[in-house]
Formats: structure tokens, C-alpha cells, sequence
């Protein structure tokens, strides 16, 4: 009888292991999204369920605080770069990045720009041996376990102000999403409610680093966010105007700020969101 008892017992064990293992897999990865404190400008990393990695924006001229954090976060190379548009705040360090990182594939708006900025990222993708794929409303992201799909540009708009021309994504991870917004202004804002974009989102991230001229209340009927991050720091534009802190307030939205909390973070696992320091409005 010993050797059948033996036997069972182990047999109960391996069940019990196999059993323990499929609940080990089965268990939902997390997606982590950085509003990267870079001043008076925008850096989005996030880092998708499956590993791969996303950068929106690289803060400003000296991309160097980025590709630190970035570092800090352990990339070893960076699947889709984002320029969300030419302007030095947004596009100013994507060129020190491109040199510290491998980069798989760059999107950005077709509309270009004569700063040295801009011309320092030009250079910086040809030097990679890279071709800008044209972010535009309803391009997808090749992101395995997400949704990713712009919603914006979803017109051509006056050269002479680029911020409208931003590329608007949507990220969505099971239940919870995501919207980065670049700079659009109002009028890019209400073009895209009309073309009838999906721009419904928990997190917003707050347009033109909390201008007046951006986070329409347009948008925010759309949008219906619980939280908002307004990556923003000292400017002498008055950012985040009263108007925008009190459109949020009046659609009950939670507000993070990276000049008064440094980088925010988020963590989804598809269902829960949680971030690593408490809203201060």
C-alpha cells in the first residue's frame, strides 16, 4: 500500500504545482505610465503591459534629465517614439534620446518647423537610419495587449501655430485609458468631437501645460476624466490658468502637477489605476 500512497501523494503535489502556476500566469500585468517632471514642457514614458516601450515627447533642450529617468526605468531600447509637434518643449531633448537609445519607430505630425530644435531632431532620426511615420487620427500602434490609435490631428491647420497639428493618442488597457494631447488648442479639440473620435478617457493629460486655450469644456464632456496630469513648471505664461484648473473643478476632475509633485505616476493592471502620489485638487 505504501508505493500507491507514495504515488498519490505526489501526484497531488504536481496537480498542486500546475494549479499554482496557472494562477501565477493567468494574474494581469501592469501597464505604468511617467508624466516625466521636466519643467515647462512634456515627456510621457510608459511602459506597456508586454514590456514594450513608449515615449511621448522629450522635454526640453537638454534631453538629458529624460534620458536619466529613462534609464533609471531600465530601457534598453524604446519600440515607438512620439513628437507630438515642433515645438522646442515637447521635441527639444528627442535628439539625445534617439543618440542613448535604440529606437524602433518615430511618429510625429506632417508639419515641420525652422528652429534649431526641430532641426536637431531631423538630424538626430536620419542618423538612426529612420523614416517618420505620420501620426494622424486614426493610425494605429502596433502594441501588443493595449489599444493605441490617434485621434488627432484630424486636419491640416495654419503652419504659422503648430500646437493644433499635435498628435492626440488614445491608450487603452482593459477597462482604463488614457489621453495625451500634446498642445491641441480648442479648435483641434472641437474637430475631433465632431469627427466623432473616441475620446473618452480616465486620465487626461491636460493640453498646452494647462493654457487657456486648451481643455475645453468641449472636450471635457467628451472626455469624461477622472483624473487629469498637467505636466507644466516656472513660466511667465501663467500656466495652469485659473480657467482650466476651474473647468476641471466643475467636471469634478482630479488634478495631479508635476511642478508641485514632481513626476506623477500611474500603474493599471487593466482594471484598477492607482497613482503614486494623491491628486492635490
Amino acid at each position: 500500500m505504501k508505493p500507491i500512497k507514495t504515488l498519490i501523494t505526489i501526484m497531488i503535489a504536481f496537480l498542486f504545482i500546475i494549479v499554482s502556476g496557472a494562477g501565477t500566469d493567468a494574474a494581469p500585468k501592469n501597464m505604468h505610465v511617467h508624466f516625466i517632471n521636466v519643467g515647462q514642457g512634456d515627456s510621457i514614458y510608459i511602459k506597456a503591459p508586454n514590456g514594450e516601450d513608449i515615449l511621448i515627447d522629450g522635454g526640453n533642450k537638454d534631453g538629458s534629465d529624460v534620458v536619466a529617468y529613462l534609464k533609471k526605468q531600465k530601457v534598453k531600447d524604446i519600440e515607438v517614439m512620439i513628437a507630438t509637434h515642433p515645438d522646442a518643449d515637447h521635441i527639444g531633448g528627442l535628439d539625445e534620446v534617439l543618440k542613448a537609445f535604440p529606437v524602433k519607430s518615430v511618429y510625429a505630425p506632417k508639419v515641420s518647423h525652422t528652429t534649431q530644435a526641430y532641426k536637431d531632431f531631423l538630424i538626430a532620426v536620419k542618423n538612426k537610419k529612420l523614416t517618420i511615420k505620420t501620426a494622424k487620427a486614426d493610425v494605429a500602434l502596433p502594441i501588443k495587449g493595449v489599444t493605441a490609435k490617434f485621434v488627432g490631428p484630424v486636419k491640416s491647420y495654419s503652419t504659422s501655430d503648430t500646437n493644433d497639428w499635435s498628435a492626440v493618442l488614445k491608450v487603452t488597457y482593459g477597462k482604463r485609458s488614457f489621453l495625451f494631447t500634446g498642445d491641441a488648442e480648442t479648435r483641434a479639440e472641437t474637430d475631433m468631437v465632431k469627427a466623432k473620435k473616441d475620446l473618452h478617457a480616465d486620465v487626461l493629460k491636460v493640453g498646452h501645460h494647462g493654457a487657456k486655450t486648451s481643455t475645453s469644456s468641449t472636450l471635457l464632456k467628451a472626455t469624461k476624466p477622472t483624473y487629469a496630469v498637467i505636466s507644466v513648471g516656472k513660466n511667465s505664461y501663467g500656466h495652469p490658468t485659473s480657467e482650466v484648473l476651474n473647468r476641471l473643478k466643475s467636471y469634478k476632475v482630479k488634478v495631479f502637477r508635476t511642478d508641485k509633485q514632481g513626476t506623477i505616476t500611474a500603474t493599471t493592471n487593466g482594471t484598477t489605476l492607482t497613482f503614486n502620489v494623491k491628486p492635490i485638487y
